[in-house]
């Protein structure tokens, strides 16, 4: 576990923090400088890369931590989870507690390899107990690459501001064509229709975005036509792609 300083209200001061932070500036030792911190950056892309090397066609599922276990939605994470798995499927979350744990636990149950990127935050954030595989950031950016890089899709149950985040970086990598045959799936019909509405009558109406662009993204209620558009996705990858597949297979 890393060695945190407080923040001026007793909050832990996080590595993207110090990154980030602004304004005046002591002279210190290397190890405390933005230069040492790209060598700490590369580093964790490495290791990054290297616990997921022989991840293919996983699927990333975000949710919000505080669903709990009694939730209707949590019940239909742990049940899309599982029929991903016995698809073949590896699922990727958050690692944490609520909708990450639902997926993680249906990997399981699945017979699934459960992945959980956990990212440190102020206040601790463990993994759930249903994480075969995990790996530990510091950065948030360096976690957003490996959900992107070892996905087919994402599954996105309802959230907060960090589901938010994670799904619209999606749809953006998407419309500028960062990534082909990529799935976005909008879980809970009822939780989504207000997005889904202002996106249609307002941000397309008003031309912020063009109207093809609302169909980057599904919204259902059912495990199964998730899965289905999932295995849909993953189909058209393996046409799209078998030589970089191929190539990539026999990278050492």
């Amino acid at each position: 576990m890393s060695q945190r300083s407080s923040g001026s209200q007793g909050t832990p001061v996080t590595e993207d923090e110090r990154l980030l932070a602004q304004g005046p500036r002591e002279r210190r030792g290397f190890v405390k400088t933005d230069s040492w911190r790209v060598l700490r950056i590369m580093g964790e892309f490495v290791e990054g890369f290297d616990t997921l090397s022989d991840v293919y066609n996983a699927v990333t599922v975000f949710g919000s931590a505080r669903t709990k276990p009694d939730d209707p939605y949590y019940e239909k994470a742990v049940e899309t989870a599982r029929m991903l798995a016995e698809e073949g499927f590896p699922i990727i979350t958050g690692g944490g507690p609520g909708i990450m744990e639902a997926a993680n636990r249906g990997a399981q149950e699945g017979n699934g390899l459960s992945i959980g990127c956990n990212i440190e935050l102020p206040f601790e954030q463990g993994l759930n107990p249903y994480v075969e595989r995990s790996i530990n950031f510091r950065y948030f950016f360096v976690r957003k690459t490996m959900f992107v890089k070892y996905s087919t899709a994402f599954i996105v149950f309802p959230g907060g501001y960090g589901t938010m985040d994670e799904l619209f970086e999606a749809l953006t990598l998407i419309q500028t064509g960062k990534v082909k045959h990529f799935p976005v799936i909008l879980f809970g019909e009822e939780y989504w229709a207000g997005l889904a509405e202002w996106l249609r009558d307002r941000v397309a109406g008003e031309g912020k975005i063009a109207t093809t662009d609302l169909r980057l993204f599904t919204v259902t209620d059912s495990p199964r036509e998730a899965v289905a558009t999932v295995r849909q996705a993953r189909e058209r990858r393996s046409k799209a792609y078998p030589v970089e597949t191929q190539r990539d297979a026999e990278v050492p």
